[in-house]
């Protein structure tokens, strides 16, 4: 009986977490005639294919596929290591002012995001940097969250007596870093990427306000074209689009999540 009343709640949370997804699924699978039926439609139709010949032919889809593939790993790649990087120098040395500029850090997490998007836009523009991708790529370089982060994760879980017996062996900071502060962060390095690249592939705002050709978008844009006449828009079409877009990070749970779970585990253990 007591299994009955754990599994049930969890088997209802997992049921109503995933039904959007296949509501997804349904619609991208069906015509727009069919997805505002009444009842609702609830089995997947077999209209994909006739849907994403649409989107392929509507929008720069396989383009802004390839360019989303870039802006995530290469953002994601530059957002992990600085603020690794930065976490564990706030964690494990001490300089002048360190304190003060970590309150400064902390400082800046409070501010809303849309502060600063018209002082970074006017910075960028001077620069020559609008409908390029280092707007999306500088900005996010170095997480003031993130470095929050790993300064906690390293703080916790890498021992100063580990530091102390690589500085007796000879070792500098960079193979410090390498041999000592990568693998005590791994945990947190695999969560936190989790985030970075689920952040990136999905982000709107800024790409929509950055890049003006088309060339250039990233899926979230491209997505936006599927309009027709008069602003109309096709339902099936564009949720056709929006499954694709979002399989990858399906995908990447699906492969990587054993491997984030239990370095989760491990981080929870040493905490």
């Amino acid at each position: 009986m007591g299994n009955y009343l754990v599994h049930v709640p969890l088997l209802l949370a997992a049921v109503l977490f995933a039904f959007p997804f296949y509501w997804l699924v349904v619609m991208a699978t069906s015509s727009t005639s069919e997805i505002f039926t009444s009842p609702p439609r609830l089995v997947p139709g077999t209209k994909f294919g006739e849907n994403f010949a649409e989107v392929l032919s509507g929008s720069p889809f396989l383009f802004a596929f390839s360019n989303s593939v870039f802006v995530t790993v290469v953002g994601s790649l530059l957002q992990v290591f600085f603020a690794a990087l930065g976490g564990f120098v706030f964690a494990k040395y001490r300089f002048p002012g360190r304190d003060k500029l970590f309150g400064l850090l902390v400082v800046t997490m409070a501010l809303p995001t849309g502060v600063a998007i018209v002082p970074n836009f006017q910075i960028y523009a001077n620069l020559g940097w609008l409908n390029t991708y280092w707007p999306l790529l500088v900005p996010g370089a170095a997480s003031a969250f993130g470095i929050f982060w790993m300064r906690q994760a390293a703080t916790a879980s890498i021992p100063d007596e580990l530091l102390e017996a690589a500085r007796v062996d000879g070792a500098g900071f960079w193979r410090v870093f390498r041999h000592v502060g990568l693998p005590g962060l791994s945990s947190t390095i695999a969560a936190f990427t989790v985030f970075q690249v689920m952040w990136n592939w999905n982000e709107y705002l800024w790409p929509l306000l950055v890049l003006s050709d088309t060339d250039l978008y990233t899926l979230p844009l491209a997505l936006q074209l599927l309009k027709g006449a008069y602003g109309s828009v096709d339902y099936s079409v564009v949720m056709a689009g929006t499954l694709v877009a979002t399989l990858p990070l399906v995908v990447l749970f699906l492969i990587f999540r054993r491997t984030v779970m239990s370095h989760a585990s491990a981080g929870a253990i040493k905490g």
